[in-house]
Parts: C-alpha cells; structure tokens; sequence
C-alpha cells in the first residue's frame, strides 16, 4: 500500500494533532505542506478530504479529531493504542474526555495561543484584554483538569488514548507563553503536561516544525 498523503500547514493546531496520531501508529506518511498564509488552502487544485483514497487535508479543528479518530480505528493492530475498547462506561469516559478538550478545554486555549503566540509571530499586537479574560476561563477548565489527574495518570484511563493527544498542540503553544503558570501552578495539571508532551511521537512533530 503506498504511503499516506497528508496535506497540511506545519503551524496549524489541527495539522500538528493528526500528525502526532499518524506518528503513535507508526503509520508511513507523506507530508505536503500546505501555504496557508499564502492562500494555497483556496486554491481549486486544492484536493478535499479524501481517507479512502490515502489522501489527508487537514486544516481545520473538526476534520482533525474525526482523522485521528480515523486512523486510530484503522490501524489499531499497529503503534500505540490510542482508543480505549470495553464496557460501555470505560467507551463514556473515553469519549467524555474527547469531548470536553473539544468543547471546554479547546476555546479558551486556542483564543490564547492566537493571542500569545499567532499574533506576535505574524507581527500583530496582543490584547492583554482578552488575554486576562480567557486566561480566567481557562484556569476554570483546569481546576476540573486537576481533579481528574489527581485520580487518574491520564484524562481517561491509566494510559495515553486520543482524549490526551488532542490536546498536544495547544498546550505545547502555551507553554511557551506566559499562560504556561496557569500548567505549572496546578501539580497534576503539570505532570501530566509534561508526560505527554514528552512522548516520542510529539517529539517527531516539534522535529518537523524546525525543518
């Protein structure tokens, strides 16, 4: 079988999630990157989402989870298990934890990396407004992140599943932003944060960012 085409923009959040997924499943790729600030996403030889086929475009937040997601169903035999098969309430948890990095964790997060960090690369000016303000909503999720964590080693189980994955690339952002304090003033928070962002597949993708 060929090796995977996976169109993307090394920056984007959403690229850099699937990226860690195919990277866990030790799945053979290809990477194309995609100029987003130069409009090539808009052009008509832009190709669609296309899995069956082995072609990934993988812009934007949505299609990013339903990939991983994807990939790790079909090459479950292979690399680490990133799904979390068994009773119907070890399947709740498992998609409880998706669903609140989708729906609580990711808004906040996501406003303070375009504001900490996607501004300044671009050369425009924070808003320490907004800053202060999400940075306040933000803690909020976290406060429920350090009462599962002292619990549990991992959002979902004793293992790493998608449910952590899908944070990797928003908070590898923010912790190189002055938002990293709101990690490191909660001790579970930040074990947690540093296990993950250790792993070696997430050290492949930040390998590729430096190219």
């Amino acid at each position: 079988m060929a090796a995977m085409k996976v169109h993307g923009y090394p920056l984007s959040t959403a690229t850099q999630r699937v990226l860690a997924c195919l990277y866990e499943k030790d799945v053979e790729f290809q990477f194309v990157n995609v100029d987003m600030v130069a409009g090539e996403h808009k052009s008509p030889n832009f190709l669609p989402l296309n899995v069956s086929n082995h072609l990934l475009n993988i812009l934007s937040h949505t299609e990013s989870r339903a990939t991983t997601h994807y990939i790790a169903h079909e090459y479950a035999d292979k690399g680490t298990q990133l799904l979390l098969p068994g009773s119907n309430k070890t399947m709740a948890v498992f998609q409880l934890w998706k669903e609140v990095e989708a729906h609580q964790f990711d808004p906040p997060s996501t406003k303070l990396v375009f504001e900490l960090r996607y501004k300044p690369h671009f050369g425009m000016t924070t808003d320490t407004a907004v800053v202060e303000e999400y940075e306040a909503k933000f803690a909020k999720v976290l406060d429920v992140y350090e009462a599962r964590l002292a619990e549990s080693k991992y959002l979902a189980c004793d293992h790493f599943t998608l449910a952590d994955l899908h944070h990797l690339p928003t908070v590898q952002y923010l912790l190189g932003s002055s938002a990293k304090k709101l990690f490191d003033s909660r001790p579970h928070v930040s074990a947690w944060v540093a296990d993950i962002t250790a792993r070696p597949a997430w050290s492949k993708v930040m390998g590729m960012l430096k190219q």
